[in-house]
């Protein structure tokens, strides 16, 4: 499996789109019935999208099913996170640590082991993305929880990744597309976390949730559409790729999102990022070297 510069350049485009939705949550006044609202729409778009894919093989059901279970565990914790943290503070963390632990991790799990040069590029773009991300470092060490949520939420951001990544590649092994396995995912996740958002309100706060959502609805089905597409394309390119390099490549929407940020929500761009946005840059270009 070869990282090529075409498939390089997809997975970065799907990395906007990560960070497009991202920033609408960020940008939002309830992230969590945001974030749930996206999930919901999400899943309202991926439908018609299973009918045209069709179901996933047999051999790919159990890798689902672990998915969407490891996958309540994510959006547990990020609320957690969030509730704990700034977005600005723990989402960098997480998304800048989980690549390390699938690189460190992808030699046992999938038996591919990433050669010194991919190391410095998955090393370069998980530094990069904290110095984009994070504008004061040592804050983190002054948000203990916060910071016990990130890096937990990165251990499962890195085990989805293992088992989507298996079990997208028996979904194509067996004569499948790739949408097959995304779609249902998608479809079937759209349930749990909305209910824990819904059920964790009182009537009143429902009744806000759902004024709300007929305010919102039109951006939060751009950003499912977003969220789509973006997981979409990282889990074929692993069918095409190493999976700890497109893991690695997919946090690049740290990146993107501080520059979407910086035009949509007018924060400063600053040296730092800059410094961060250089070495991003550099790592990927070892990694697509590696």
């Amino acid at each position: 499996m070869t990282l090529t510069w075409p498939l390089v350049l997809l997975v970065l485009f799907g990395a906007l789109l990560h960070a497009g939705w991202n920033v609408l949550v960020k940008s939002s006044g309830d992230k969590s019935v945001d974030t749930a609202l996206v999930i919901v729409l999400g899943a309202l778009l991926a439908l018609p999208l299973l009918l045209w894919a069709g179901l996933p093989p047999a051999a790919a059901w159990p890798y689902i099913g672990a998915s969407l279970v490891i996958h309540v565990g994510y959006y547990t914790a990020l609320a957690g996170a969030y509730r704990s943290g700034d977005l600005g503070l723990t989402y960098p963390i997480m998304r800048g640590s989980a690549p390390l632990l699938v690189a460190l991790g992808s030699g046992l799990v999938l038996g591919e082991s990433p050669n010194t040069l991919a190391w410095l590029g998955i090393v370069g773009i998980a530094t990069g993305v904290a110095m984009v991300g994070l504008s004061h470092p040592g804050a983190a060490l002054h948000h203990h929880k916060a910071l016990a949520y990130a890096l937990a939420n990165a251990l499962i951001i890195a085990l989805y990744t293992f088992v989507d990544g298996k079990g997208v590649r028996t979904t194509v092994s067996d004569g499948h597309g790739a949408a097959a396995y995304v779609m249902v995912l998608f479809v079937l996740d759209g349930l749990p976390y909305p209910a824990l958002v819904w059920f964790s309100r009182d009537a009143a706060g429902r009744r806000t949730m759902l004024a709300y959502a007929r305010r919102r609805w039109p951006m939060a089905t751009a950003g499912g559409a977003a969220s789509i597409g973006s997981y979409a394309i990282a889990l074929w390119a692993m069918t095409r790729a190493p999976v700890a390099s497109v893991a690695a490549l997919r946090e690049t929407s740290v990146l993107f999102a501080a520059v979407l940020s910086t035009v949509v929500l007018r924060e400063k761009f600053g040296l730092q990022r800059a410094i961060g946005t250089g070495v991003v840059v550099a790592g990927v270009m070892a990694l697509r070297l590696g």
